[in-house]
């Protein structure tokens, strides 16, 4: 009697069966209305445990729907030999085969879908069983699945810029400005933002969603700073947030080595942004039509830049940050406070955005060398 209470309240879950299905409707095309109900079902639960739409569930519906179309058949056909030749034709595109861990990101979200449409709570092996006969099963298990076996498993090409790359980088930025200017074209503003924005990505360290979700109100004095004015610290409201939680939030100081952000960010401020008319508006980087700017410009604006300073294709945005972390290592700053400026949950992250220079691993070992010269009997050359 117990299990039957249980079962009953059971089916009034977010995403169950009984709340996706309307009861005594006769469907025209059951496959495909009961495949639609499964889909509309685990976005409503994902949704119930505060999961991101545009971040998160609406990527992974995309995928199901993908490996469907993939296999021709429905989620109570499916089979792990599907699974794998889904995952085998991944890795044989020829133009751009997958990376190990995008697959292995595919494989939890096939995985985390066929848990819920297994789950008895949910009723829908139920609904399948009693419409055609067959039920869901897992496709992805340990025998099957990719082993994780390496902390980091990115393109090995995306490594941190070294100074002269960054300074090539801005340069082609600020150039754009001056080549537009000399032919006269419109989207000098424009480029004089992309030009700031960059400069601000690499001195704070920020991922492309905290730069773009910036306002004015989050530029902030630091009281032990005072030359740095304003712009003593940013407050970062739309940092990376755990999975179901809000966005983290952080402060990051401005840090000595990088005191030239300052007038840069007093020009955009007080003298640029303005003329894109922004009205009330609080966003820090205005686009020309007088809204945020969206993380896709962000992208534009680097792929842009990159192009003109020769850099290679496989360096991203995302290299910047790489390159703030290393370079504030290589200046000598705790590792601790690298991991609360950059708002790294376990130092481990830190580490692996770590790539110190051979030069500055070679001044670690000279100033070692020095100090127990005497007890090796070495003489730094």
């Amino acid at each position: 009697m117990q299990r039957e209470v249980e079962v009953s309240n059971s089916d009034d879950l977010a995403g169950s069966a009984r709340l996706e299905l309307v009861e005594g409707v006769t469907l025209l095309d059951p496959e495909s209305a009961l495949f639609e109900a499964m889909l509309s079902g685990w976005a409503r639960q994902q949704r119930a445990r505060f999961l991101q739409e545009s971040q998160t569930i609406a990527p992974r519906i995309a995928l199901v729907r993908r490996f469907a179309a993939f296999s021709g058949q429905y989620p109570w056909d499916w089979q792990p030999s599907e699974a794998e030749a889904f995952i085998s034709h991944l890795r044989s595109t020829a133009d751009r085969p997958v990376a190990v861990s995008t697959a292995r990101g595919y494989e939890v979200v096939l995985r985390l879908f066929c848990e819920f449409v297994t789950d008895p709570r949910y009723s829908w092996s139920r609904e399948c069983l009693s419409r055609f006969g067959r039920a869901p099963q897992q496709i992805f298990h340990e025998w099957n699945s990719i082993a994780h076996v390496s902390e980091y498993e990115g393109d090995p090409r995306r490594r941190p810029l070294t100074y002269d790359e960054v300074q090539l980088l801005f340069d082609a930025a600020d150039g754009r400005v001056e080549n537009i200017r000399c032919r006269r074209r419109k989207g000098a503003l424009a480029a004089m933002r992309d030009a700031a924005l960059l400069k601000t990505i690499y001195a704070y360290g920020l991922r492309r969603q905290e730069a773009c979700g910036l306002d004015l109100v989050d530029l902030r004095h630091n009281p032990k700073a005072v030359a740095f004015g304003r712009f003593g610290a940013v407050f970062i409201r739309y940092g990376k947030a755990s999975r179901g939680g809000p966005p983290k939030r952080r402060t990051v100081l401005t840090v000595p080595e990088m005191d030239w952000i300052v007038p840069a960010l007093e020009q955009w401020v007080d003298e640029v942004r303005p003329l894109f008319a922004p009205g009330r508006h609080p966003a820090l980087w205005m686009t020309e039509r007088r809204g945020r700017l969206s993380r896709h410009c962000a992208n534009e604006a680097f792929a842009y830049a990159r192009a003109a300073s020769g850099l290679p294709a496989e360096l991203d945005l995302h290299c910047l940050r790489h390159s703030y972390i290393t370079h504030l290592v290589e200046f000598g700053y705790p590792e601790r406070f690298v991991q609360d400026q950059v708002g790294h949950q376990h130092a481990s992250t830190t580490a692996l955005y770590t790539g110190v220079s051979d030069e500055f691993r070679t001044r670690l070992l000279m100033r070692a060398m020095e100090a127990h010269g005497d007890e090796l009997g070495m003489t730094p050359q």
